[in-house]
C-alpha cells in the first residue's frame, strides 16, 4: 500500500516541482536586471557619506576655534554672498570640525548647499545638490530616470520578487536524496554547474527572509502598493495636530527632489499653516523672501531646549508657511528610528503647531520607520556592513541564476530553455492559492500575471514558432 501511494504521488510531485521551477524561471528572467540595478545603486547610496567626503574633502571640514557664531549671523553671510538666492533650509554642523549647510535656490532654479564655517560665519564654498552620486543612484533606484513608468516597472519587478522567493524556497527545500546532497552546502569539486546551483540556491534560500524585508520596505516608496495602498494606512492624521489650519502643501513637498527628508508616514499629511499674521493661502512650491517674526536663532534655541540634536530646519515657504524641524533615520539625521521627531512652528508667534514623535506613529508607521532605517543601513556600522554583504549576495544570486540559464540553454536552437511542462495528477491547489494571494496583495504583480496568461493563451500557444521558443 505504501509503495503504491509513493508511486502515485511521484508524478504529481514532479509536476509541482517543474511548475514551480517554470514560474521561478520566467519571474527570474524579468527580475534579474532589476535586482542587479537595485543592488548596485543600493551600494552607492550606502557609501554616500564616504563618496561625498572623497569628492569635496577639505570643503566640508573646519578648524574648531572657540564659540560658534549665531545661526542668524551665518544666515546673513549666506544672504550677502548670494543676494539673489532664496535660503530654504539650515543644517547645523554635525561635529565640531564640520561646516554648517544652508540650502539655497538660485534664480535659475539650481539648488546648492552653501557651506559656512560656523566659527567665523564665512561662506567657504558651495555644492550643487543635483550633482550628487547619491541623488543619481537614488533616481535610478526609484524610477530608472524615466519617471512614473520606471517606478511602475520597478514595482512590478519587486512584486515578482515575492513570487521568485516563494517558488525558490519550494525548489530549495530538500525533498529527496539529490536535493539533500546540496542543501546548505557549496560543492566546489562537482563541476561548475553544481557549484553555481549550490551558490544560487543556498544564498537565495538562506537570505530569503532578508530579501523579503528589503522588498517590502522598498515597496513602501512605490507608487501603487506604497503610495495608494500601504502608505495611507500608516499616515499620521493631520487632525491630531493642534487646531491649526492645514495648507495645500504636504510633507512630501518638503523633500528635496528624490532625497527623502520627511518621514514616510508624514509624506501624505498636510503641513499646518502659520495663523498669526498670515496673508492668504499658501502657494505650493513657491519660495519667497520675507521676514518672519520668529528668528532662526529662536527656533534653534527652541530645538535645543526640546531635545533635538542633529536635525534639519526648513524655513517658511510663504507668508503662511511654518518652520519645520525634522530629525529622522530616513533622512540620515539620527540612527535610532524611535527618536524620530517632526515639529512645525508658527513663524509669527513661535507656537508649536505640531510635534510628532515615534510614539504618535501607528503600528504600520513604526514598522516602516524601523524597516526603512534597516533598509538604508542607518542604524549602525554593523547594519551598514551587513547591507553591503546583502547587496553583494543579491548580485551573486542574480549572476549565478543568469549563468545557470545560459549554460542549460539548448545550443544552436532558438528555444529560451524554459523548464518543461510535466503532466501530473490533479490541480495544484496550494500553488494556485499562493499565486492568487500574491496577485491580490501586490496589484502590479496581479496585472502582470493576468497579462502573461492572456498573452500565453492568445498568442504563444497558437503561434507555433513562439510556442517552441518558449518551451
Amino acid at each position: 500500500m505504501v509503495s503504491e501511494s509513493k508511486t502515485a504521488a511521484a508524478p504529481a510531485q514532479k509536476a509541482r516541482y517543474f511548475t514551480a521551477w517554470r514560474w521561478h524561471f520566467y519571474a527570474g528572467l524579468f527580475v534579474i536586471p532589476f535586482m542587479l540595478m537595485l543592488s548596485a545603486t543600493g551600494l552607492v547610496m550606502l557609501f554616500d557619506d564616504e563618496i561625498e567626503s572623497a569628492r569635496y574633502g577639505d570643503m566640508l571640514t573646519v578648524q574648531a576655534s572657540g564659540q560658534t557664531m549665531q545661526p542668524s549671523e551665518q544666515l546673513n553671510a549666506v544672504n550677502k554672498a548670494f543676494p539673489e538666492a532664496t535660503v530654504t533650509q539650515f543644517i547645523p554642523a554635525r561635529t565640531a570640525d564640520t561646516v554648517s549647510r544652508f540650502s539655497i535656490q538660485l534664480p535659475s532654479g539650481e539648488t546648492r548647499f552653501a557651506l559656512v564655517n560656523p566659527y567665523s560665519a564665512e561662506v567657504t564654498g558651495t555644492i550643487d545638490r543635483s550633482d550628487s552620486w547619491y541623488e543619481l543612484a537614488n533616481n535610478i533606484h526609484g524610477t530608472l530616470l524615466i519617471g512614473d513608468l520606471g517606478d511602475r516597472l520597478i514595482e512590478t519587478a519587486a512584486s515578482f520578487m515575492i513570487l521568485l522567493l516563494v517558488s525558490g524556497i519550494y525548489l530549495w527545500w530538500p525533498k529527496d536524496a539529490a536535493s539533500r546532497a546540496g542543501f546548505l552546502k557549496i560543492r566546489t569539486d562537482s563541476g561548475s554547474r553544481l557549484f553555481m546551483r549550490d551558490l544560487h540556491a543556498n544564498l537565495g534560500g538562506a537570505l530569503s527572509v532578508v530579501l523579503l524585508l528589503f522588498v517590502l520596505s522598498g515597496l513602501a516608496w512605490a507608487g501603487i502598493w506604497g503610495g495608494k495602498i500601504v502608505q495611507p494606512w500608516g499616515s499620521f492624521p493631520a487632525e491630531r495636530s493642534k487646531n491649526a489650519p492645514e495648507s495645500v502643501i504636504t510633507h512630501k513637498m518638503l523633500n528635496h527632489g528624490s532625497e527623502e527628508e520627511m518621514p514616510w508616514n508624514l509624506e501624505q499629511t498636510p503641513v499646518p499653516t502659520s495663523h498669526h499674521g498670515g496673508h492668504g493661502a499658501p502657494e505650493p512650491n513657491v519660495e519667497r523672501k520675507h521676514s518672519a517674526d520668529v528668528s532662526i536663532d529662536q527656533v534653534v534655541t527652541m530645538a535645543k531646549e526640546v531635545g533635538f540634536t542633529h536635525y534639519k530646519l526648513k524655513f517658511p515657504k510663504s507668508d503662511t508657511g511654518v518652520y519645520t524641524l525634522s530629525a529622522n533615520t530616513m533622512s540620515g539625521d539620527i540612527t535610532d528610528p524611535t527618536q524620530d521627531r517632526t515639529m512645525h512652528i508658527d513663524q509669527y508667534s513661535g507656537e508649536v503647531l505640531a510635534d510628532i514623535t515615534f510614539a504618535d506613529y501607528n503600528w504600520m508607521a513604526k514598522a516602516m520607520a524601523a524597516g526603512i532605517a534597516l533598509h538604508q543601513g542607518d542604524i549602525s556600522i554593523i547594519n551598514k556592513a551587513l547591507n553591503v554583504f546583502f547587496c553583494v549576495a543579491f548580485i551573486a544570486i542574480s549572476i549565478t541564476g543568469g549563468v545557470m540559464w545560459w549554460k542549460r540553454r539548448p545550443n544552436g536552437s532558438r528555444k529560451l530553455g524554459a523548464p518543461p511542462v510535466v503532466a501530473g495528477n490533479g490541480f495544484w491547489v496550494v500553488g494556485a492559492i499562493t499565486l492568487i494571494a500574491i496577485c491580490l496583495l501586490f496589484p502590479l504583480a496581479g496585472l502582470s500575471v493576468a497579462a502573461i496568461l492572456c498573452i500565453d493563451w492568445l498568442i504563444f500557444r497558437r503561434v507555433q514558432s513562439l510556442k517552441q521558443a518558449f518551451s
